[in-house]
C-alpha cells in the first residue's frame, strides 16, 4: 500500500559489524532498515529518501521504497509487455489486424534495447518476433500463449528470442521520450533501409500509438504517452490516386477480355475482374460473392438492357493461416468497417449481368455457393488472379506503357470503376455508398476528380444565375 506517512531517522553506527552504518525509516506501521559499509553510502541513500519525501512522492509500506523506485523494479521489459499486449488483443482482433500488430511490434521492439552488442541478423530477429513471439496459439490447456512456448522454433530463432529477452529495456525507460525516436524512424523504413510505403508506415505508427495508449491509460506503466512528446514529424502522405495510371473504360474492358483469352483459368475469372470494374467491389468481397447475392434478370429481349443488383454482406480477406483461428488462408468477416450483418446493395450494369449469368451457366458454383474458386478449390488466391493480370497487361500494353504503373495491379480496376461513376455525374454520396467508402475516404482518394466535377457543377449554377439575372 502506498502512503505519505513516512519518517526517516538519523544514521546510527553499530560497532563490530561488517556494515556498521544503519539507515532506518518507517512507512505507515512498518519499519525498514538498510546497513552500509561506509557512512557516505548511508548518507547518500538517506538523501535519496528525503528527496522523494520532499517531492511528495508516496512510499510503499511493504518494501519501504518510494513509488518511482518500486515501479522501476516491477516494470516489465518492452518485449514482455508487447507479448502480453498481443495475447490481450488476439481474441477480438481480425486475422489481418493480428498480423498488422505483429508486423509493427516486430519493427518497434528491436529498437527498444539496452545494447546492440551481439544482435542477431535483423531478418532473423524480425522473423523471430513476427512469426514466433507475437503470434498466438492455443496451448495444451486451451489458453492462448506465444507460439514459441508451445512449438519448438529453429535454433537461430530461439537464440534471437533469448537475445531480445536479455537486452530489451524496461518499459519505464520511455519516461525519456527521446528513446522512442529510433522506433519512429524504423517504422518509416524498409529492412533494406529504403523509405517504406506511406500507407505501410502510417498503419504501423497507428499500431504503436494504440500500444502506447494502452501502456499509459490501461496498464499505468508510463506517466504520459511519449509519442506526444517526441519532436518527430511523420513523412508527408498524399492519398490521392494518381489517375494518370488508372485505366479508362476502353482499356479496362480490353484488359478484362485479355484475361478471358489467356487460358481456361482466365475464362473462369473474367467475371471476377468484371466485378472489380463494373461493381467496384473489393477482391475480398468478390471472393465471398454467392449466387444468392445476385439479382440477374433472365436473358430475354425485354430485359437485355436492364440492370441487376448485388447484395453484399460478407468479405473473405486473404491472410496467412497462422493468423486465423482455424488455420485457413482467409477469414470470413463482415464488410469492411461495417457491423456484422450489415449489407450493401450495388446496382450492376447489363454488361456485368451478362458476365455473371454466363459464368454461372458455364461453371456453376462452389460447394459453399461462391461463384469463384481457386484452381484446386477454395478461395481464389491473390497470386492466381495477379498472375493472370500480369499476362493481360503484357498482351495489351505497349512496352513503354507496361514499364509504368498503368493498371499495374488488379485493384486499379476498382479505382477505375469509382472514377467512372464520379465522372458520369453520380452524386458523391451514392458513389461512396456503392463502393463501401465513407464520404471522407472518397474525398481523400478521389479529390482531383471530385474537384473537377465541382467545377462543372459551378458552371451549371452560374448559367442559371445568369439566366435569372
Amino acid at each position: 500500500m502506498l502512503t505519505y506517512d513516512v519518517d526517516i531517522w538519523s544514521i546510527r553506527k553499530r560497532a563490530n559489524r561488517p556494515k556498521p552504518y544503519e539507515l532506518r525509516w518507517r512507512v505507515g506501521s512498518r519499519s525498514h532498515s538498510r546497513s552500509f559499509k561506509h557512512v557516505t553510502q548511508a548518507d547518500g541513500r538517506r538523501s535519496q529518501l528525503l528527496t522523494a519525501l520532499r517531492e511528495r512522492e508516496q512510499f510503499d509500506e511493504a518494501t519501504g521504497l518510494p513509488a518511482r523506485e518500486l515501479a522501476a523494479l516491477s516494470s516489465p521489459t518492452w518485449y514482455e509487455h508487447a507479448t502480453a499486449y498481443v495475447l490481450m488483443k488476439w481474441p477480438r482482433a481480425a486475422a489481418k489486424h493480428r498480423a498488422n500488430i505483429a508486423e509493427a511490434l516486430a519493427v518497434v521492439v528491436p529498437t527498444l534495447v539496452t545494447t546492440r552488442r551481439g544482435a542477431p541478423e535483423p531478418k532473423v530477429l524480425r522473423a523471430a518476433l513476427y512469426q514466433w513471439a507475437f503470434r498466438a496459439v492455443r496451448g495444451p490447456d486451451g489458453f492462448l500463449c506465444a507460439r514459441h512456448t508451445v512449438e519448438e522454433p529453429p535454433n537461430e530463432i530461439r537464440a534471437a528470442l533469448s537475445w531480445i529477452t536479455e537486452r530489451s529495456m524496461r518499459v519505464n525507460a520511455l519516461e525519456d521520450p527521446a528513446l522512442l525516436r529510433p522506433a519512429l524512424e524504423a517504422l518509416s523504413l524498409r529492412m533494406d533501409g529504403k523509405k517504406a510505403a506511406e500507407n505501410t508506415a502510417r498503419r504501423k505508427r497507428m499500431v504503436l500509438s494504440n500500444f502506447l495508449r494502452y501502456t499509459v491509460e490501461e496498464k499505468g506503466l508510463l506517466s504520459t504517452n511519449p509519442l506526444k512528446r517526441v519532436d518527430w514529424t511523420p513523412p508527408e502522405t498524399d492519398d490521392e490516386i494518381d489517375f494518370r495510371y488508372v485505366p479508362g473504360p476502353m482499356l479496362a474492358r480490353t484488359l478484362i477480355e485479355a484475361v478471358r483469352d489467356i487460358n481456361p483459368r482466365g475464362e473462369h475469372l473474367a467475371a471476377f475482374f468484371g466485378c472489380l470494374y463494373y461493381a467496384a467491389m473489393r477482391p475480398a468481397e468478390i471472393a465471398s460473392l454467392k449466387a444468392s447475392d445476385c439479382t440477374l434478370l433472365p436473358n430475354t429481349e425485354e430485359d437485355v438492357e436492364r440492370w441487376g443488383e448485388l447484395l453484399l454482406g460478407e468479405s473473405r480477406p486473404e491472410v496467412a493461416g497462422g493468423w486465423t483461428d482455424d488455420g485457413a488462408s482467409f477469414e470470413t468477416r463482415s464488410l469492411k468497417r461495417r457491423a456484422r450483418g450489415a449489407t450493401r446493395s450495388v446496382p450492376i450494369p447489363p454488361v456485368l449481368v451478362r458476365m455473371l449469368r454466363e459464368h454461372i451457366t458455364a461453371y456453376g458454383t462452389a460447394s459453399d455457393g461462391c461463384l469463384f474458386r481457386a484452381a484446386n478449390g477454395g478461395r481464389v488466391r491473390s497470386n492466381e488472379y495477379c498472375e493472370l493480370w500480369d499476362k493481360a497487361r503484357t498482351a495489351v500494353l505497349t512496352e513503354e506503357e507496361a514499364a509504368t504503373p498503368l493498371a499495374d495491379v488488379p485493384y486499379s480496376l476498382r479505382s477505375a470503376g469509382v472514377s467512372l461513376w464520379i465522372k458520369s455525374g453520380v452524386d458523391p454520396v451514392e458513389v461512396a455508398r456503392r463502393a463501401g467508402h465513407s464520404i471522407a475516404v472518397l474525398f481523400r482518394f478521389y479529390a482531383k476528380i471530385l474537384r473537377g466535377e465541382q467545377s462543372r457543377s459551378n458552371q451549371l449554377i452560374a448559367q442559371e444565375l445568369n439566366r435569372a439575372g
